[in-house]
Parts: C-alpha cells; sequence; structure tokens
C-alpha cells in the first residue's frame, strides 16, 4: 500500500531552546500547532510524531496525535524519521516536517508531497525569495541556488551566488522541510556523512554530493522556525495580531 506520512521529529533536549516542542502558546504545545497543520493537508494518508522523549510522546497522545518512540542517539531528523519509516514498508512517500515550524501551511505541505510523487526528483523541498540583505548574510538562513527546471544545485550557508555583477539574480532562502521517495530516505541516511554536508553543517549536502535529485518549489510566505527566545516571542506576536 503507497501510503504518504507526514512524520514530524521531535527531540526535548534542543540546544537552544531546551524543551522547545512542549512550549506552550495560547495553551498549546508549539508541537501541537505543527501537527494541526499537518492533519489538514490533503495528500497525506497520516501524521506520525517522532520522538525520544516519554514527556513528548504522552503529550502527543493528549491531543490526539499518533506518536511512536524512537532511539535517543540520532543526530538528525531524518535518521529519527527512517528508523519510524524502517518500521512501516506501507509508506511510500515522506514528509519530514519539523516541530518547530508552526506556521508552515497545509498548501505548502502539499507541494512538497506532489514533488516527490509526480516528479523523478528523489527529494523536494521549499525556497523563498529574501530581500533583506542581513538575511542574506546571516549563516543561519541557508541559501539555495537551482537550475532552470527546479533542481538543486547548491545549498550553503553563503551568500550564493556572489553577485560581482548586480541585478541579474534573485537570492533564495531554504524552508527546512523535505519530501522524500522512501528508498531515497533509507538511502541517504545509510551514507557517511560527506565532505560538503561536514564543511556546512548541512545534511541536504550528503543528498546532493551523493549524486541525488532534489526538486525545489518557490513559495512566497516567510516562515518562524523556533530555535530562539527571540523566535518565540515574534510566534506568539504574530498569533496574537
Amino acid at each position: 500500500m503507497n501510503e504518504t506520512a507526514i512524520i514530524i521529529p521531535a527531540r526535548y533536549n534542543s540546544t537552544r531552546l531546551k524543551g522547545k516542542p512542549l512550549i506552550k502558546v495560547k495553551d498549546k504545545p508549539i508541537l501541537q500547532w505543527v501537527w494541526e497543520k499537518a492533519v489538514r493537508v490533503n495528500s497525506a494518508d497520516r501524521v506520525i510524531i517522532a520522538t525520544d522523549s516519554e514527556e513528548i510522546y504522552n503529550t502527543a497522545e493528549l491531543f490526539g496525535a499518533e506518536a511512536e518512540m524512537t532511539l535517543d542517539t540520532h543526530t538528525s531528523g531524518s535518521d529519527r524519521i527512517a528508523e519510524v519509516a524502517e518500521r512501516h514498508p506501507e509508506i511510500s512517500y515522506i514528509v519530514n516536517l519539523q516541530g518547530d515550524e508552526p506556521l508552515i501551511t497545509p498548501e505548502s505541505i502539499d507541494m512538497v508531497i506532489k514533488g516527490v510523487k509526480e516528479d523523478s526528483a528523489d527529494i523536494s523541498t521549499l525556497i523563498r525569495p529574501i530581500a533583506d540583505k542581513k538575511e542574506m548574510e546571516n549563516p543561519n538562513c541557508v541559501k539555495c541556488v537551482f537550475d532552470d527546471n527546479g533542481y538543486a544545485l547548491y545549498f550553503s550557508r553563503a551568500k550564493i551566488p556572489y553577485e560581482r555583477n548586480q541585478g541579474f539574480v534573485k537570492i533564495y532562502g531554504h524552508l527546512g522541510i523535505y519530501g522524500y521517495k522512501r528508498e531515497a530516505l533509507l538511502k541517504m541516511t545509510q551514507l557517511k556523512q560527506s565532505s560538503l554536508e561536514l564543511a556546512e553543517s548541512l545534511e541536504q549536502l550528503r543528498a546532493l554530493q551523493a549524486g541525488m535529485k532534489i526538486k525545489t518549489f518557490i513559495v512566497d510566505f516567510v516562515p518562524i522556525g523556533i530555535d530562539t527566545a527571540d523566535d518565540l516571542a515574534r510566534f506568539k506576536e504574530i498569533i496574537t495580531q
């Protein structure tokens, strides 16, 4: 059975904001905000929260989510979702949706799923145009360049392309959501970390360096990934408004 699953990796010990998935905003944990977006995605058959924390697992069950425990030794969200995917041979398409993106839209998740179902790509993801120069130079904002057919050429924490000549290109930032064909996810997570990945600390470069195809789709919304107390304050301000 060719199921499509959105898997949300969630760990308690975030380095910059401990217990992040369980922080409540308007009486709901951040993780629940994300899950509620995921269950509205028309092209997904199920949504699974993958966690190494019993507290997160229990909280997820309380708000009605399907949750599974994973090992606590995973170094990335992709490894965590791969563990869950391996248990479920019926799942053919997987979305890695970060548990700290509460403003992601169901429509954009649908785009990611469509990318791996209807394209020859191994992986699909989202990018957005950037206009702010400080954001362009910020290494925490990952940039992407792609070919004429929308396939990623490279991702970098540096500003790419370097504009020796101004006015020819737009700069695009990457949103940390991925759609995978099952075999692509399992292949990528079994590969050793590549030299480019280790240099930039970007796991999607492992896939690119191994010759895997990543299809990009352009969206026009600005996401808020909650990594710091400032991000949390910004999210609270937005939903209050």
